[in-house]
């Protein structure tokens, strides 16, 4: 793991009086990496090398409530977070970027180009639906799709979800990456699992699907006008397979889609180079 972090930075920025952490490497264009739930940074070691070699600056985030940046009792809607994330890139110094989002960071980087248009040049989103673009999925489904839905509804009721994983946040955060990944050898579960088993962190995570109700409350307005940038959906075969690409249509006037195979949820991990071959050429702008 070592031979990705050694031209890393590390710069904490203060945001209404919350500590963000960024990794940062290379130089160029700056491209704002956000990743999902349980992850950190972390996520996007192998892209970021990828983005440092090809001439951009790869700016990693931990969101809030994640990895060694602040958790907050609050703000943990979409608007809120990606309104952090962009005064965290202003403090940085970059007032146009390009965004990639993971999962919850897919919810992350929509609101962010959709709140602020000007800012996001480029908007590439993998493996999740946003809720309130999506229709709601039905409560009674398979057991291979109720495997990606039923924490929806877990991490969202108070309470029970911290009072059941205390003492227990490694074991709950290796079932998820145990069910949801399918190159499970690629990815960094450890790093994740001991994240996620400091004091606060579960609650954090938690906090984001709490807050879907507003979020889909925003998303129902940001769905009335569609993104003018670029962007690109890319699903994972064993994984949502083409739904990121579904939850978009309609909602980005320039919109292709991706899917990689022989891979689980976890994307930039299982299958980096495959990831990386679709969003390089996307961003450098050459027509699919």
């Amino acid at each position: 793991m070592h031979q990705h972090e050694n031209h890393i930075t590390h710069e904490y920025v203060r945001i209404a009086g919350q500590r963000l952490h960024c990794a940062i490497t290379g130089s160029g264009k700056p491209v704002l990496l956000i990743p999902g739930w349980p992850q950190t940074w972390y996520a996007w070691r192998h892209v970021m090398a990828a983005l440092a070699s090809q001439g951009y600056q790869a700016i990693a985030i931990d969101p809030p409530g994640s990895g060694y940046s602040d958790r907050p009792s609050g703000g943990y809607d979409t608007g809120a977070v990606a309104a952090t994330l962009h005064r965290a890139m202003l403090a940085l110094g970059h007032t146009q970027y390009d965004v990639v989002g993971h999962d919850i960071g897919m919810w992350v980087g929509y609101a962010l180009a959709s709140d602020f248009p000007q800012a996001v040049t480029k908007l590439a989103l993998t493996e999740a639906v946003i809720p309130g673009l999506a229709p709601a999925p039905p409560i009674f489904v398979a057991p291979a799709d109720n495997i990606f839905l039923w924490h929806f509804m877990f991490n969202q009721v108070p309470d029970l979800p911290e009072m059941l994983t205390a003492g227990k946040e490694r074991e709950y955060i290796r079932f998820i990456f145990d069910r949801w990944s399918y190159r499970r050898d690629k990815v960094a579960v450890d790093v994740y699992a001991e994240a996620y088993a400091t004091p606060g962190a579960l609650r954090a995570g938690f906090a984001y699907y709490r807050a879907i109700p507003e979020t889909i409350r925003q998303n129902l307005e940001r769905a009335k006008r569609s993104l003018a940038m670029p962007v690109l959906a890319i699903g994972a075969d064993h994984a949502t397979n083409d739904a990121p690409l579904l939850t978009m249509q309609g909602k980005a006037s320039i919109l292709q889609g991706a899917i990689v195979t022989e891979c689980g949820h976890f994307i930039m991990e299982e299958q980096p180079e495959a990831f990386i071959a679709h969003l390089l050429p996307f961003l450098a702008g050459v027509a699919a």
